[in-house]
């Protein structure tokens, strides 16, 4: 990703960048994967994904996540479909070390995580759906990378945007970053304008009405 886009990016928020995909039509927005640990950075960068299922008779052929780090480039993100499971873990400690020194912007998880403590050592920024000690060791395994998976019920192919901070985690398709960018530095510098002027001592109902924000999308 050139640094532009993720400079630009990161003076915005998910929920600038959710509205932005809502007003062109475009379906984005995850819900109840938030930071593992209170430090976690913004993170955004191209999505390199994981698409993990159960284990079984067919055996795992490598240990879940070591493909997407081997693949992904400096500032990617790995984001990982696991359905949303919070039985069994899907990343943890190795595997964050293993991306941190890749130099790679951080993980985005649709199920559960361990090794907490790891991330919080290493300043590595790991969102997901929550935590759990159970290993993926018989449980689960990966089954394919850099392929269309399903994030928090959005469709995400390898190369999309992802976009997350304490509110949660967005995704941009690739195809429409430049549009979805610029309506979200629109709406954005609107909200920062009508903050300032709340501040400044206009009434709420003075400013809401002023920038019709109820519509502001259409």
């Amino acid at each position: 990703m050139h640094n532009g886009i993720r400079e630009r990016l990161k003076v915005l928020s998910t929920t600038n960048v959710s509205d932005a995909l809502e007003s062109k039509g475009l379906d984005g927005a995850t819900y109840g994967i938030l930071p593992t640990w209170e430090g976690c950075n913004k993170i955004v960068g191209e999505a390199v994904t994981v698409k993990i299922t159960a284990a079984g008779v067919k055996k795992s052929e490598s240990h879940l996540g070591v493909n997407a780090i081997e693949l992904a480039k400096e500032g990617d993100i790995i984001l990982i479909d696991n359905g949303g499971r919070l039985d069994v873990s899907c990343w943890g400690g190795i595997l964050a070390n293993g991306a941190k020194s890749k130099g790679l912007e951080g993980v985005v998880v649709d199920g559960a995580c361990r090794d907490i403590d790891d991330f919080v050592d290493e300043k590595f920024s790991v969102y997901s759906r929550g935590a759990v000690v159970s290993t993926a060791r018989g449980r689960i395994m990966e089954e394919a990378t850099n392929v269309t998976v399903q994030f928090g019920g959005v469709q995400v192919n390898p190369g999309d945007i992802v976009f997350a901070d304490r509110s949660g985690v967005v995704i941009i398709p690739k195809v429409n970053l430049e549009e979805v960018l610029d309506k979200a530095e629109e709406l954005f510098q609107k909200e920062e304008d009508m903050i300032r002027e709340i501040k400044n001592g206009a009434s709420m109902k003075e400013v809401d009405t002023k920038y019709n924000y109820e519509k502001m999308l259409k």
